[in-house]
């Protein structure tokens, strides 16, 4: 129902590689799409342009179901009450789909020089390697970002399907939500979440 924005990773094609480490659903729940109202993306995040712009590509492929959440909330990231719940209820909200960062890690890894190959003749091995010198090996750091992605339904007043994802090296944080929802839309419908 609200995970249709998750349909945004299509915009992006190419990129850093996003796969989903674990993930639960309600096995009770099956979601069709076609009768999904409207739902509120949040991206929690400190940096309100990042923010802005992650909620707003969501929503813009969906007008009138996906609603960002500093449209609905404002600006401020506070928590939840009672009172807001009961307002998304009795404006027809379905649900809410929650992304956030829950941290970045660093590894330090060896790639490996290479050398060139031997053909069985000098002149083989000459020709071939004239191009191809010693190229020494190097270390580089990489960056994981592990982002969870939660769908609540509000009309049940519970989490219904969740993941973890973890990716490698992403250019941006932006590029980094959009390949999170394309893997993460895709394995909904893989598990019969979505339809």
């Amino acid at each position: 129902m609200f995970a249709l924005f998750f349909a945004c990773g299509v915009m992006a094609s190419c990129g850093p590689t996003t796969h989903i480490v674990d993930s639960w659903r309600d096995p009770d729940v099956t979601v069709d799409t076609a009768n999904v109202h409207k739902f509120v993306i949040a991206a929690l995040l400190k940096n309100e342009s990042v923010r802005r712009k992650v909620e707003d590509d969501m929503a813009a492929l969906f007008p009138g179901k996906a609603v960002p959440s500093y449209q609905e909330f404002g600006d401020s990231l506070k928590e939840p009450d009672d009172a807001l719940n009961a307002r998304l209820k009795k404006e027809g909200f379905d649900g809410v789909v929650v992304m956030r960062l829950v941290n970045v890690n660093r590894s330090t890894r060896y790639v490996p020089g290479s050398y060139p190959l031997y053909y069985g003749s000098w002149r083989r091995y000459w020709a071939y390697s004239w191009g191809g010198f010693y190229d020494p090996g190097y270390y580089t750091t990489d960056r994981q970002y592990n982002v969870e992605v939660t769908v609540f339904s509000l009309r049940r007043d519970k989490l219904i399907w969740t993941a973890n994802t973890s990716t490698i090296d992403p250019p941006n944080r932006a590029e980094l939500f959009d390949h999170v929802s394309r893997v993460v839309l895709k394995r909904m419908k893989k598990e019969g979440f979505l339809r």
